[in-house]
């Protein structure tokens, strides 16, 4: 049973998602705002947290900001109708997905379970002897998708499960082109819809975390109308 982490100052919406997820099979947490759920997080974490951004005391923000910090365990923002600068910002600092607030509850089961699935699969729960298992070595890059391992120039690389798949499909096949409908395809369930400038975040949050540890990183080229393509060094 998966432990879902529900982050929220508004109690109307921690009663009925929590009682929704707990209906679904899920074991669920709830906290009133991000203090208290740093403070629980910090002797144990949960499996998934699904985070308010505007909250008391500590907001999502600076949440994910310390999460990020010790772990890269799949988390959900939940934003205001037309707060665009905060899904783009939350992406940024390594959210894997947001859902707008009024939201449908089916769509937020919908989106957990994707990337609880995907992070099953990098934590090697799910094993098969097939392309997304196998170790990839790229010139200076190394991944090990069961071990949800990245290496550049044998330092190691912290990413999110969506940077680690939107790497992966990339680097599977250096030289060629992806698309961003078919980066969304690799990242996201086909019940899950979300837009360009998703996977676009996504892609400069990736860049960044490896010009950390090699500011002369260029091997992800962006084709401006047309996607990214991985080239290998």
């Amino acid at each position: 049973m998966s432990k879902i982490a529900l982050v929220d100052d508004d109690r109307n919406i921690l009663t009925s998602v929590s009682m929704t997820l707990e209906a679904e099979g899920f074991e669920v947490e709830t906290y009133n705002d991000g203090q208290q759920a740093f403070d629980a997080f910090s002797k144990k974490l949960p499996d998934m947290a699904v985070l308010d951004i505007k909250m008391p005391r500590m907001d999502g923000m600076d949440l994910l900001q310390r999460l990020r910090q010790k772990t890269s365990m799949p988390v959900i923002f939940l934003t205001s109708k037309d707060d665009e600068i905060d899904e783009v910002l939350g992406l940024r600092m390594g959210a894997d997905d947001y859902v707008k607030k009024p939201f449908s509850q089916r769509l937020l089961v919908e989106r957990i379970r994707a990337l609880l699935r995907r992070q099953d699969a990098m934590d090697g729960k799910i094993v098969g002897d097939t392309e997304e298992t196998k170790v990839i070595e790229r010139g200076h890059l190394q991944m090990d998708p069961l071990r949800h391992a990245v290496s550049w120039k044998g330092q190691d690389v912290s990413l999110t499960v969506t940077e680690f798949l939107l790497l992966q499909a990339l680097a599977q096949r250096p030289g060629f082109v992806k698309s961003r409908d078919q980066l969304m395809d690799v990242a996201y369930d086909d019940q899950v819809y979300v837009d360009d400038r998703t996977i676009d975040s996504h892609i400069k949050r990736l860049r960044k975390k490896l010009r950390m540890v090699d500011p002369d990183f260029s091997a992800i080229e962006t084709l401006y109308g047309i996607g990214y393509r991985y080239n290998e060094e």
